[in-house]
């Protein structure tokens, strides 16, 4: 296990970390959480031997392999495939052992290598490597393409593959879903789920949090505490906790009160002197309670829209894609005829890659439609945040810069005040105060350069925001301030974020972008995410298919007549079953052949199926209890115990329903594999 008794840990003259003590178990899933600059980051460089306790004992243990995903950008030309490749470390010294065997022609240790070769998984291994590959979002065209050649988002994303692939006892992971859209975000879940060792996570993503981790630490004020439960559950202990210290401080206090007035009455009186002094020590002695300091919360809003036109906008049989530098035009979404109204919450859904951003710049006017018209209402005034926003920022300037230029650009006719004055404080706002505001971008955290890119935003007075992926640098209590902010806020959002928090807390439409087009979505997120699994599951099924397909055409002996005619043998061997049917005893013996399999299959499957309907029957039931309960706690009224109990029950019901919904996944994929087997698919 881990262990950290009386650890004291500082970087420069701060004092991160101060006098800690904690205990990992193996095989824990640990959420890491605290607000940014709390000393999550210099804790993961204590664990990862970076940094040096400055006082205390740390321990963990030697045999221990560990993983992290590195923060570098990769600069290699080497194929996606073989860089994961290369994260397992114990295949790759037994590879470098074998080279060094077969160069000294060591019989003996070349024997020992293939041996350990096959201990590492050789076989297999590069299966592995690209299943991780193609779970976090890649195309199967690009598992052989240079490092070099991908964005650094994706870039960022081998990196995560490259830690996954590393066999380890724990696994450290800093924030792994800022790169990842919804889809490789839920493949990362599930993947995680199954992960056998012990693993630490840092994440601003609670829903995530809830899903992987079993306990968290809590680093606030330089102290670690240590809570049982994911990331829900340790806010409803957190708050307990507070509420039982907020009490006892108000009840020390009351008793603190009533010594020191007997002390102030008494302590003159010659015959009271006595009790005096006893409860002058009392009051020393007493051990002081600390009052519940909680942090400030951050919480902003959007300014009241100038006007509302409706509809905001009319998309109408349009194309949308881009053109290159060689003038060769891409078009990614065709036919797409939507509207968008006043007010509306649209959540945009959608594979990597599918035109979910191409759509949303297209609105926002930084790409023109290829085919077709977007016609916007009078007014319309559009606050847009990109996912390369932060890029956009000068690094040279400060807030205060930033915002006089924005002032000045907008002009008299944004009805804003702009003295300078004016600007501190608005920025102020946005946690930007005193020295802040001359802080060059620069230098700036991610989270940072996000405030103030809301902040700008904020500033315009927009009545529609695009928002794509806005929470990728803010931590919780900033993501839960830009929650409440949309929803108090009178104009439309449309919105494009892997924050499933966010977008349920949110949107009340979706729309789906995929396979070309753009339409509506029904349901919410649990379907869309159901969709996401069986999506994943019928794209492996095709990729097995074409590879036996494959197998088969390389395995296949090639026909006679393809000696002396190789170009006409095809159309012969094709026609072959028309022009001579088989035998009336053969097609009988077939026929006897294929019901027998039929048979087999139906004995082998009969479990399984009869599981699925047990299991079909049961999720309805769930679901309904899971409505009601859910119905129940949105009740006001309710006693804080009656609320737990609920909550306690609705944890367990989402848990045995994703633990179906899983199981259901598997039972299927069986039923198809065995299909496939007997040749009936």
């Amino acid at each position: 296990m881990i262990t950290l008794r009386n650890v004291t840990l500082r970087r420069g003259t701060k004092v991160v970390l101060d006098n800690i003590s904690a205990t990992i178990n193996p095989g824990e899933s640990v959420g890491l959480v605290g607000r940014n600059g709390a000393g999550k980051s210099s804790l993961f460089a204590l664990l990862s031997g970076k940094l040096h306790e400055d006082s205390g004992d740390f321990h963990i243990p030697s045999s221990w392999r560990m993983a992290e995903v590195a923060q570098h950008m990769p600069e290699t030309d080497q194929s996606a495939t073989a860089f994961v490749l290369e994260g397992d470390t114990r295949l790759t010294e037994v590879q470098r052992q074998l080279a060094e065997a077969e160069a000294s022609d060591d019989g003996m240790a070349i024997a020992q290598a293939y041996s350990d070769l096959h201990d590492a998984g050789a076989h297999d291994a590069e299966a592995r490597a690209q299943a991780l590959i193609l779970g976090l979002g890649f195309r199967t065209s690009e598992l052989d393409q240079p490092v070099d050649s991908f964005s650094g988002g994706w870039r960022m994303r081998l990196q995560l593959a490259r830690a996954l692939m590393c066999p380890s006892d724990l696994l450290l992971l800093d924030e792994p879903t800022n790169h990842l859209d919804l889809d490789a975000l839920v493949w990362l879940e599930a993947w995680l789920k199954r992960y056998p060792g012990t693993m630490i996570v840092i994440s601003h993503d609670r829903e995530f949090l809830d899903a992987i981790t079993n306990v968290t630490l809590q680093i606030q004020q330089g102290q670690l505490t240590r809570y049982g439960g994911n990331y829900s559950k340790f806010e409803e202990l957190r708050a307990q906790q507070l509420e039982l210290q907020a009490a006892s401080f108000a009840k020390q206090q009351e008793k603190m009160a009533h010594l020191q007035h007997f002390i102030d009455r008494f302590k003159a009186k010659a015959s009271k002197a006595k009790q005096a002094q006893s409860r002058v020590k009392q009051l020393e002695r007493m051990e002081k309670i600390a009052p519940v300091l909680a942090e400030a919360e951050f919480t902003f809003e959007f300014k009241e829209p100038a006007n509302l036109p409706n509809p905001m906008l009319a998309i109408s049989d349009a194309a949308f894609g881009y053109t290159d530098d060689e003038g060769q035009t891409t078009t990614i979404l065709t036919g797409v005829n939507r509207s968008v109204l006043a007010g509306q919450r649209i959540g945009i859904l959608g594979a990597n890659g599918q035109g979910k951003s191409t759509l949303v710049k297209t609105i926002a006017r930084t790409m023109k439609p290829l085919a077709g018209s977007v016609t916007e209402g009078k007014g319309l005034n559009i606050g847009y945040f990109a996912q390369q926003e932060l890029d956009v920022l000068r690094p040279s300037d400060n807030p205060l810069e930033h915002m006089i230029r924005l002032a000045r650009d907008l002009g008299p006719d944004a009805k804003q005040p702009s003295r300078e004055q004016d600007l501190r404080n608005f920025l102020g706002t946005f946690n930007f105060s005193g020295d802040m505001v001359k802080q060059t971008v620069g230098t700036m955290s991610g989270g940072e350069k996000a405030r103030l890119v809301l902040a700008m935003i904020v500033w315009q007075r927009p009545n529609l925001l695009l928002l794509d992926e806005p929470t990728n640098h803010l931590d919780l209590a900033t993501r839960e301030a830009l929650a409440m902010a949309l929803n108090d806020f009178d104009g439309t959002v449309m919105l494009v974020s892997h924050d499933r928090h966010l977008l349920r807390a949110v949107c009340e439409d979706f729309w789906m972008v995929g396979r070309g087009v753009v339409g509506p979505f029904d349901g919410d997120l649990d379907d869309y995410q159901r969709y996401l699994l069986e999506e994943s599951k019928r794209l492996r099924e095709e990729a097995k298919h074409a590879e036996a397909q494959a197998q088969q055409a390389a395995a296949a002996p090639a026909p006679a007549a393809a000696v002396v005619a190789p170009v006409a043998a095809p159309v012969e061997i094709a026609a072959a079953p028309s022009a001579a049917p088989a035998p009336q005893g053969d097609q009988r013996e077939q026929r006897k052949l294929a019901a027998a399999a039929r048979q087999q299959l139906s004995e082998k499957t009969k479990p399984f199926k009869k599981e699925l309907e047990q299991i079909d029957k049961k999720m309805p039931q769930l679901t309904a209890q899971r409505d009601a309960l859910e119905a129940e706690l949105a009740m006001p009224g309710r006693s804080g115990a009656d609320i737990v109990e609920a909550g306690k029950q609705l944890s367990s019901i989402n848990s045995e329903l994703d633990a179906l919904e899983e199981r259901w996944l598997e039972l299927t994929e069986e039923i198809e594999g065995l299909t496939q087997a007997a040749g009936l698919a």
